[in-house]
């Protein structure tokens, strides 16, 4: 065995001071979405709005005395820097955390705050994977060790208690546990302990479809960089899983899915609008994986009726800066945003016409960008179109094949529809 779970249950002593036990939550939205019995567990709800303390301090707090004169130093995209700040103000060590350039500022505020003085914030990189590579050179050249995110057994140990703690307030063992994954350390920590203490539990694992490092590496058979990262979902956005995690996901055998990041998008406005629960991308990348009982077969984890569900909400470090494109990301994803290139008659009544013969009642135009060129005959214009009913888009397009005016759909390979979402 690669990790014992009895080093998940010492962790739990280990970092009680300073991790909350946080809710176990019954979703009713979800419930009655799936048919299944879903609760939620709220690591939204930590000090650091995060599972990453659990694993951080578990680390930090096993230190020796030389090693922690030497300081620490992690790369995180936000959540595992917090963890380690926190470990570091409340250990009296001080610290640097290594970030790429894409993590929000709101989590580069918590960072320094929880930090209480003894952590310095770097920028290093536009990904996760650059401000890692930096953070190891520095801890090479300082002697500063290296609080790894995923990729260590005390890590891993720390983000396992996660699993301990849900079983134990659920009072029973769950059908399934949903988890997400970027490099994989929650997950690794989840599936050794249940897998001794809760045998018949199936470990689901979510990953952003643009960020799937660990389904990649299942499927080469060892870990690998990804040729493309999307990193959206920022707080699982990481270009290779780990060694030690690839091990103990591939020894389990968990099923793996690839979330799109448009239903991730989906699943933070149902959370938001209807549960009242702020989470980043990556807190409700669980919960985003779950097929609902009336959507066709998809890439999701289609639950029994009945059965017992709990998905982890990782995190809820969100900038409330991002919810326009969240929005805008979902709209799309669910087929009721769409963007046309329309070439326009430069005359008087073109676009009444164009509302008229085109727009179903419950359509609107969301977005529109023309200039009047006075020596064309036609002037392109960049629309937006929104649905009142995604199973019109078939009939929209009709409309508009019908119309005299000319039009080209602006798909997710076009330049324009890069700048726009």
């Amino acid at each position: 065995m690669i990790l014992e779970s009895s080093a998940i249950d010492e962790a739990a002593d280990r970092i009680s001071p300073v991790a909350k036990t946080t809710p176990l939550q019954p979703n009713e939205r979800l419930s009655r979405a799936t048919g299944a019995d879903v609760w939620l567990k709220r690591e939204d709800l930590q000090g650091v709005r995060s599972y990453k303390i659990r694993g951080a301090f578990n680390f930090i707090s096993q230190l020796t005395d030389d090693e922690r004169r030497h300081g620490v130093i992690c790369a995180s995209a936000g959540n595992h820097g917090q963890g380690v700040a926190q470990s570091c103000a409340c250990l009296g060590i001080r610290g640097q955390v290594y970030i790429p350039a894409t993590t929000p500022r709101q989590k580069r505020e918590r960072i320094m705050s929880l930090g209480a003085g003894r952590v310095e914030l770097v920028v290093a990189g536009d990904t996760y994977d650059e401000a890692a590579s930096a953070a190891k050179i520095a801890a090479f050249e300082t002697g500063a060790v290296l609080v790894p995110a995923f990729d260590d057994l005390r890590t891993v140990a720390g983000q396992g208690t996660v699993a301990k703690e849900l079983v134990g307030q659920l009072g029973r063992a769950p059908d399934v546990v949903m988890v997400p994954v970027g490099g994989g350390g929650l997950l690794a920590g989840c599936l050794t302990w249940l897998a001794e203490h809760c045998p018949t539990t199936r470990v689901v694992g979510l990953e952003p479809a643009g960020a799937a490092c660990l389904i990649e590496a299942v499927k080469r058979g060892a870990p690998c960089d990804l040729p493309t990262l999307e990193s959206f979902v920022d707080g699982a956005a990481v270009r290779r899983a780990g060694d030690l995690t690839f091990a103990i996901a591939s020894h389990f055998k968990p099923r793996l899915v690839a979330v799109p990041e448009g239903r991730v998008c989906s699943e933070m406005l149902g959370l938001y609008q209807v549960d009242g629960i702020i989470a980043e991308p990556a807190g409700a990348l669980a919960s985003a994986g779950l097929a609902h009982s009336e959507e066709p077969d998809g890439p999701y984890y289609r639950p029994r009726p009945g059965e017992t569900v709990v998905a982890i909400v990782s995190g809820g470090n969100n900038d409330v800066s991002r919810y326009a494109e969240i929005l805008e990301r979902s709209l799309v994803h669910e087929g009721r945003k769409h963007y046309f290139l329309v070439s326009f008659p430069q005359e008087p009544g073109a676009l009444r016409r164009f509302l008229d013969d085109v727009l179903g009642p419950d359509d609107d135009i969301t977005h529109f960008e023309y200039t009047k060129r006075s020596n064309r005959e036609l002037g392109p214009a960049l629309v937006g179109i929104e649905l009142g009913d995604p199973a019109d888009y078939p009939g929209l397009i009709q409309r508009l094949e019908d119309s005299p005016i000319g039009f080209e759909t602006v798909g997710a390979d076009s330049p324009f529809y890069r700048f726009l979402v």
